[in-house]
């Protein structure tokens, strides 16, 4: 492979590398848990931007379970988020022609 040419690919992903971390940091997810009586709205990097909690489940006895569905709805967010991540990626390495089997440093 032409030396030139692996530098210019290079800068090229760099460059839309920076693009799919500015579309990470603008995607919102949502998950949920207990049949949607607990949601959170995630960042594309993990950061909790919501919690809505059904007022049902405001009962000074089922508190623990409380904080189990907030977890669990965290989580179905948080792999939602992975997911779409690494979709982004894919689509992105998938444009730029790389060896096949060809792994990124980071």
């Amino acid at each position: 492979m032409d030396f030139l040419k692996m530098m210019k690919q290079a800068k090229q992903m760099q460059e839309q590398m920076g693009s799919l971390q500015e579309k990470l940091a603008e995607l919102e997810v949502e998950g949920s848990s207990g049949g949607g009586l607990v949601q959170v709205t995630m960042s594309g990097k993990g950061e909790l931007k919501g919690l809505k909690i059904d007022p049902s489940l405001a009962k000074a006895d089922e508190v623990e379970i409380l904080e189990d569905l907030i977890l669990a709805a965290h989580q179905d967010a948080k792999g939602k988020a992975e997911a779409a991540m690494q979709e982004k990626t894919q689509e992105l390495m998938g444009g730029l022609g790389l060896p096949a089997g060809m792994k990124l440093p980071f």
